[in-house]
């Protein structure tokens, strides 16, 4: 069916531009027919409380890593992990582990990026594991790249670590050249993101834009803003990334998980990553559950 790209939070435009000249074939599907003949955006909505969620149990996750398994490391509140996306007039497909594994037999997905996709990638390897308990899998590293593989299926869930996307030579980034584009070479699903290295300027501050005099980070944080509106601004470079995105000759799909990631103040590992504060990253079972609910309803689509 031809090479799939998936963009995520904080994409890179330089990228994005170096992308529309190469000869893979990219899907768009960045909104999903509602039963009537109004369309539907999927990340437009705000979150909901369901007793039904997690989707997983992270104690019984192998993938995990010990910093983002916040209950495990002393968290007293669980409210966190009981909300769902609720998309504003549709409802979203409710991941189905066995169906993702099956769709994609034979098939290699990977996540291209820094932590962050590190962390959406121990997340879809946690959801598809609680779906499939039984099944075999192998988990392997070599140089970059982190493989989960599912026997059963032939199904390769990999992680390519690659912060900026783009070549590091002597302390300069070359924003007209991809580093590492030969390691996903017969790749079938694509999904990039780079954001956070780009921001690391100096010791961040997420409290400042949730309107509560007196709060500096996400510590003592239980619940997400409310409704669908964040008080705050979107990334700076947003409105340009999806202007980019909608001129593409070969279009790619923008997973574009800015304002429902924003809402959520709840969901950081904060105090309990094991040692230090932690704004920037997210517990699991957690947010990134639903970055990959949306790829997969995505998926779906395709």
């Amino acid at each position: 069916m031809g090479l799939r790209l998936y963009f995520s939070l904080g994409q890179l435009l330089a990228l994005l531009l170096s992308l529309s000249s190469t000869p893979f074939l990219l899907l768009v599907a960045e909104q999903l027919e509602k039963p009537s003949n109004n369309r539907c955006d999927i990340f437009e909505g705000s979150w909901v409380f369901d007793n039904s969620y997690p989707l997983y149990d992270a104690s019984q996750c192998p993938f995990i890593d010990s910093a983002l398994n916040c209950q495990n490391n002393g968290r007293p509140d669980t409210l966190y992990l009981h909300y769902k996306w609720k998309p504003i007039g549709c409802d979203i497909s409710r991941f189905d582990g066995e169906e993702f594994l099956e769709r994609n037999r034979g098939k290699k997905v990977m996540f291209v990026g820094d932590s962050l996709s590190n962390n959406q990638w121990q997340s879809l390897g946690c959801m598809l594991h609680a779906a499939v308990p039984n099944a075999n899998y192998t988990l392997t590293s070599r140089g970059r790249i982190t493989t989960l593989f599912f026997l059963e299926y032939g199904v390769s869930v990999m992680f390519l670590k690659n912060g900026f996307l783009v070549s590091l030579e002597n302390r300069t980034l070359r924003l007209d050249t991809l580093s590492g584009s030969e390691e996903w070479k017969g790749v079938d699903v694509l999904i990039f993101n780079s954001y956070h290295w780009w921001l690391h300027t100096g010791r961040l501050r997420t409290g400042a834009e949730w309107n509560e005099p007196g709060v500096q980070d996400c510590r003592g944080q239980t619940k997400p803003v409310e409704g669908s509106n964040y008080p705050g601004t979107k990334p700076p470079g947003d409105a340009v990334v999806k202007s980019v995105v909608s001129n593409m000759k070969r279009p790619a799909i923008l997973l574009d998980i800015v304002l429902l990631t924003q809402l959520r103040k709840d969901g950081h590992p904060s105090t309990y990553a094991g040692g230090g504060l932690d704004c920037s990253h997210w517990c699991l079972a957690g947010v990134p559950d639903t970055w990959n609910q949306l790829l997969y309803t995505i998926l779906l689509q395709n």
